[in-house]
């Protein structure tokens, strides 16, 4: 029984590596997973896993910028200390409305949103909107095209459009990055930045989690630790190959394609839910 736990956790830590990155919601994968393939775990433990398995996404960007987000990095000149210390303002500042709105709406969200059917119109929803946004600005010259040209105000922006992410199915990476197209960025710096973000949001998102688990007087046995240390390393793997994806992906393309993935996938999933009514 154990090994079957396991081999679960490693699949949704594969799942969570890929989408955590891509536009296409990882909450919302993994609550379409649990759908389908259940842990025979308590629904405290799949709740908190569901979002602490995501810090070993978040380790695969300190691992592959440490160098550009590490001010005291040695052979740094003063004026690239100095952009590191301002591209560590402006991630602050953005984490700023989704820290305050997380912390406000996290369970009233989790209780009522929580769901197959959110998650379903919520991807296709935003596949709309990647579509409509990438045809209206395809012909659009980006203003930004480097994150140490970014304004404070657009890094601010960009996190306001960070909380529309706490709907399931919207993914905070697709949040981010249409918002940051919108303020007039380069789709190579949105997806930067969206990687940076991450980091402050998902550490304080995770540790929330966590607190909220043992202050609901749940324990975390032997087996669910080695669970959520299977699925959290297998993220970080696979974190590593899809960030590199995602980089060399957006130079050649734009983000048409996964809003045509996130619209089939959501009118799929709507097609299994009408089903299962019927049946």
């Amino acid at each position: 029984m154990f090994i079957i736990e396991l081999l679960k956790a490693i699949f949704y830590g594969i799942v969570e590596g890929i989408t955590e990155w891509l536009p296409i919601s990882s909450t919302g994968h993994l609550i379409l997973v649990q759908e389908f393939i259940k842990f025979n775990q308590n629904k405290d433990f799949v709740d908190m896993f569901n979002i602490v398995i995501q810090l070993g996404a978040i380790l695969a960007v300190i691992v592959i910028y440490f160098r550009r987000l590490n001010p005291f990095q040695p052979g740094k000149t003063a004026r690239e200390i100095q952009i590191t210390w301002q591209l560590w303002a402006k991630v602050v500042l953005a984490c700023i409305p989704s820290a305050i709105f997380g912390l406000l709406l996290d369970d009233w969200m989790e209780a009522h949103f929580y769901n197959f059917v959110v998650v379903a119109f919520m991807l296709i929803l935003y596949g709309v909107a990647f579509i409509w946004i990438e045809k209206r600005h395809q012909n659009v010259q980006p203003q930004v095209t480097s994150l140490a040209r970014m304004s404070y105000r657009t890094a601010f922006y960009i996190g306001c459009f960070q909380v529309l992410s706490i709907v399931p199915g919207t993914s905070r990476s697709g949040a981010t990055i249409l918002g940051a197209i919108l303020m007039g960025t380069s789709r190579s710096v949105a997806a930067d930045f969206t990687f940076f973000l991450a980091i402050p949001t998902m550490f304080g998102y995770s540790g929330l989690k966590a607190v909220k688990f043992f202050i609901d007087g749940n324990t975390l046995a032997f087996s669910q630790l080695i669970i959520l240390l299977a699925a959290s390393v297998t993220a970080f793997i696979v974190s590593l190959y899809a960030i590199r994806f995602l980089t060399d992906y957006v130079k050649k393309h734009d983000f048409t394609v996964f809003g045509q993935y996130r619209i089939v996938l959501g009118f799929v999933l709507l097609a299994y839910w009408l089903l299962t009514l019927m049946l």
